[in-house]
Order: C-alpha cells, then sequence, then structure tokens
C-alpha cells in the first residue's frame, strides 16, 4: 500500500485513528554510547510520517502531543516508536516535523535529478547513495570523474531545476509493461502493493518509495562539493540541495569572515597565509625541539658534576617528550643512580620514565604506574609510558627515595 505521506508529500497534519499499541524497545546511539529505550509501537490506520527506506531516513513528528522517536516499515505498514500508550481506536492528529521532511524531500529529489543527468552525460550509472545529516553522497560506479565534468554536470542539474520541470508519481501494477522501462536497483523482499515511479518529466523515471517534491524549481538550487575515492573503482559525489546549500554558504562566509578577523588578510589570501603560519609553525617546532634535546643534555651534565648528587635525581618539566626524558637518563649513568622524569601539565595528564638499576626499576615501576593511573610498560632497566594524572608525583618520588634505599649494588 502506499502511504499517505507517499500520496501527498506535502501534508504537514493528518487526522486518523489507532489501530494497535504494544510494548517495545528502540536501540540508538547517544553521544557515542548505545542505549535501549522503552516505548511503545504504534500503527495507524495512515500515515504521514515517512518509514525509513529507499535511502531515505524516517520523518520525526507527532502523534497527538506525543513524539514519534523512529518509524519504520514492516511489510505493507509503518510502525511508529513512541515513548508512552496510545490508546486503540482512538482519532489522532498526526503532525511532521516539516523542516526536517522537506530537507529529505530536497535532498532525494535532487539525487534522482543528478543520478539521472549523470548517466545521461556521461553513462555513469548511480549504485548508492546516502542521504548524511549535513552532506548527502552519490556512488558512480566508475573509477574517476574529472572537475569539468563535474562542473558540466552541476550546471546541468540548476538548468533544469530553473526550467520548472514537473515531478509526478505514478502507482504501477508489478505486472504492468510499463515498470519494465524504469530505472531501478530492485524492490525489497517484503514489498507489498503497486510499483510506485517517481517521473521527472523528460529526464527521467525511476522506481522510488521516498517522498519528493511535486517540481524541480522547490529544489533552489544543487552544489557539488566535489568527488572522493570510492570503494572497488567507484566514485563518490558528494552534494546539497535546497536550504542545505543556503546553510553551507552562510557557514562559509562566517568562516570567512573570522579567518579575516584572525589572519589580517582577505579570503584570497587565506590559503597562503595558513601555508606561511604552518611553515613558521614547523620552523618553531624544530628549533624546539633543538633546545630541549641542549637542555636535556645540560641537565644530565649539571648533575652528574654536582658533588652531592647522590643517587637519586628526579625532574617535573611541562615541556618536553619521550627523547627529553630518555636524553637525560641516557647521560646520566643509570647502573648506579635512579632517575624519575615526568613531562606535562603538574596536576595533570603527561608522561613519566623511571631509569636505573634494573631490580628496583623492575620491582617499583608498576606501583609508581598505579600511583599514576597510568598505562606502560618496562624492560632493561626503563619504565615508562603515561600518566592520567600527576596529581601524586610528589608521593611517587618520595615513594622511590624511601624504597630504593632498601636495594644496594650487591642486589644487582
Amino acid at each position: 500500500m502506499a502511504f499517505q505521506c507517499q500520496r501527498d508529500c506535502y501534508m504537514k497534519e493528518f487526522v486518523t485513528s489507532v489501530v494497535s499499541c504494544c510494548p517495545a524497545e528502540l536501540k540508538q546511539e547517544v553521544g557515542g554510547k548505545k542505549e535501549t529505550l522503552k516505548g511503545f509501537n504504534v500503527k495507524l490506520q495512515d500515515t504521514i510520517l515517512f518509514p525509513e527506506g529507499g535511502g531515505q531516513p524516517d520523518d520525526h513528528g507527532l502523534i497527538g502531543d506525543v513524539p514519534v522517536l523512529r518509524v519504520t516499515r514492516q511489510g505493507p505498514e509503518a510502525v511508529h516508536f513512541v515513548s508512552s500508550p496510545l490508546e486503540v481506536g482512538q482519532e489522532v492528529q498526526v503532525k511532521v516535523d516539516w523542516e526536517r521532511r522537506f530537507d529529505h524531500m530536497q535532498q532525494h529529489s535532487g539525487q534522482h535529478l543528478v543520478t539521472a543527468l549523470a548517466d545521461t552525460m556521461f553513462g555513469y550509472k548511480t549504485t548508492s547513495w546516502e542521504l548524511g545529516r549535513q552532506r548527502s553522497t552519490i556512488e558512480l560506479d566508475t573509477p574517476c570523474v574529472k572537475p569539468a565534468q563535474v562542473q558540466a554536470l552541476e550546471e546541468a542539474v540548476n538548468e533544469k531545476i530553473r526550467a520548472h520541470v514537473p515531478v509526478t508519481v505514478q502507482l504501477l501494477s508489478i505486472d504492468d509493461p510499463a515498470v519494465e522501462k524504469v530505472r531501478s536497483r530492485g524492490l525489497p523482499e517484503d514489498h507489498a502493493g503497486p510499483i510506485r515511479i517517481i517521473d521527472i518529466e523528460g529526464v527521467d523515471a525511476n522506481m522510488c518509495c521516498g517522498t519528493h517534491v511535486s517540481n524541480l524549481s522547490h529544489l533552489q538550487v544543487i552544489k557539488l562539493l566535489g568527488t572522493e575515492k570510492g570503494k572497488k573503482n567507484k566514485t563518490n559525489l558528494i552534494f546539497l540541495a535546497g536550504t542545505r546549500v543556503l546553510k553551507y554558504a552562510e557557514k562559509s562566509y562566517s568562516t570567512e569572515h573570522s579567518l579575516v578577523s584572525l589572519l589580517k588578510t582577505g579570503p584570497d589570501e587565506h590559503v597562503e597565509a595558513v601555508d606561511k603560519l604552518q611553515k613558521s609553525v614547523k620552523l618553531l617546532q624544530k628549533t624546539n625541539l633543538s633546545l630541549l634535546r641542549d637542555l636535556a643534555v645540560l641537565i644530565a651534565q649539571n648533575f652528574k658534576n654536582n658533588p652531592q648528587k647522590g643517587n637519586f635525581f628526579s625532574l617535573h618539566k611541562k615541556e618536553g617528550d619521550n627523547e627529553f626524558m630518555n636524553i637525560i637518563a641516557n647521560e646520566i649513568n643509570t647502573e648506579e643512580t635512579l632517575v624519575f622524569l615526568t613531562v606535562g601539565e603538574e596536576k595533570g595528564p603527561g608522561l613519566f620514565l623511571l631509569a636505573g638499576p634494573s631490580g628496583p626499576v623492575t620491582d617499583m615501576g608498576p606501583r609508581v604506574l598505579e600511583m599514576l593511573q597510568g598505562k606502560g610498560a618496562g624492560k632493561n632497566g626503563r619504565f615508562q609510558g603515561k600518566a592520567n594524572s600527576l596529581a601524586r608525583r610528589g608521593e611517587v618520588e618520595a615513594f622511590l627515595q624511601q624504597h630504593y634505599k632498601h636495594h644496594t649494588p650487591e642486589e644487582e
């Protein structure tokens, strides 16, 4: 069957009745964490909320005042997941989240148009597509698309938009000979009812279940952002349609305005200015590393030349890396001296190195790791790793000094 959302894609509100309501669970990812929501699966007599399918995400909306969190298709029926139960037989008003719906209509109809003209102009077939949250991707069955072809394709699709080409929906029986003439990537196994054809007059006829604009002029504009290498000798064509192009332009201008303020140059000079900054940063980093290495050698020599140096050396420095610490340890005779080094924020995360006679290092390394809440490993008189917190560094130092006294050179 065809849902009301497929018969009239522009309908924003609809009165229907509840057919069934049963307890259900919805698994979703929120902030990178998987969650399971308890709620109810509701079936309606008919619906204006599109269930996920054909590469198009589902609609959001309301049944009465209850938010619909997911809409899926089960054979000929749409299943609405809601958090609160609804009474069977109850008459309800369904409202669609129109901003989300119209965005999906623009992207989906835009995909049909780009797909059709890519095939007509260059013979590039579409093998799949994805309607993303910020941008959409069409997978073309070709290893590459030249920049001149992207430009020609963009000009052609926007010319069709300006021509106000009608888009109509046809419903055909599955045995209708006309079905054989339309573009299709096949029907789902549980398909039921008539075949739905989206016809862009004089451009394309394609089997599709999704929601679409009624005229190409409603797409406003299509921007082909470029291409990326796809899988198995395919090319991904990235595009925006309609309101997304306007939002992209607004965001781009905002970014450009901020860069003008930061770089003190006009937009045309931003790339050159950033390139110069990157080269300057690389040079400074190189100089800084060289100075840190020299400083590491001086620190070690200063310790060795101290007549009251003892057999324990400890140092913390905010700036530095593993190489900095290892240079100090290499310069100091760690067969006789226990060396404890840390770099990073004083009470935050950082790096650590414990170096010295292999016996004491092996014995005390795991305890140091525990106190610094870190991860690391050791061998051959070296124990080093990452510390999640250097807040207990003073305690570690006291622990090392106390326990190192119990080790004598004979024990090694």
